[in-house]
């Protein structure tokens, strides 16, 4: 009978490890929830932000009410290039909605628009487009990109607001919040920006 009792089964302590272990993996379960959860908000509020879309000058790209996010850490480590989709306050009104166009001329490019065809540095830039610009706007003489300077279309170039006209021109990177990359509405066309 000793044999059976000091050698015997304790059915108890191994309950008692295996409540314990659970119990331990579960809390740093729930501590790496939070940690990743604090990562997204840090990430998504000081190197990004939510811009809703007003108007349809980047359509296709881009519809009137999007919702697309903004790394506005990106043009901190390098300046935005042509093709990129940027998000700025013309003139730097901190009054102003967002707007949201493509860069097409950078710093030292000669931008222009002739017969409806939008040239840069001499040569055509939209081969595939076949629509041609209704108005060229300050854009029909060369413009010649100056220093920490933008020269920026919409999409839609017939029915966009941009650097062809005086009251917008050339945006300077310091009116540049960041670099659209992302739409989250409408759910349907959910996904990157190009």
């Amino acid at each position: 009978m000793t044999l059976f009792h000091s050698g015997g089964l304790n059915f108890r302590r191994r309950r008692k490890k295996m409540k314990l272990s659970t119990a331990k993996s579960l809390a740093a379960w729930v501590v790496e929830i939070i940690i990743v959860l604090l990562i997204a908000f840090v990430v998504v509020y000081c190197a990004g932000m939510k811009v809703t879309v007003v108007g349809n000058s980047m359509e296709p790209t881009v519809s009137d009410g999007s919702q697309i996010l903004v790394n506005r850490f990106v043009y901190n480590i390098k300046s935005p290039k042509a093709g990129d989709v940027i998000v700025f306050l013309p003139n730097g009104n901190e009054k102003s909605h967002y707007y949201v166009k493509r860069v097409i001329g950078v710093p030292g490019d000669k931008v222009q628009i002739k017969n409806g065809l939008l040239y840069v540095n001499g040569e055509l830039y939209d081969v595939e487009d076949t629509e041609t610009i209704k108005n060229a706007g300050v854009a029909e003489d060369e413009i010649t990109v100056g220093e920490d300077e933008y020269f920026v279309l919409g999409d839609n170039r017939n029915s966009s607001e941009d650097s062809r006209y005086a009251n917008i021109g050339n945006v300077k990177k310091s009116y540049i919040k960041g670099k659209a990359w992302y739409i989250t509405r409408p759910f349907k066309k959910m996904g990157r920006i190009k």
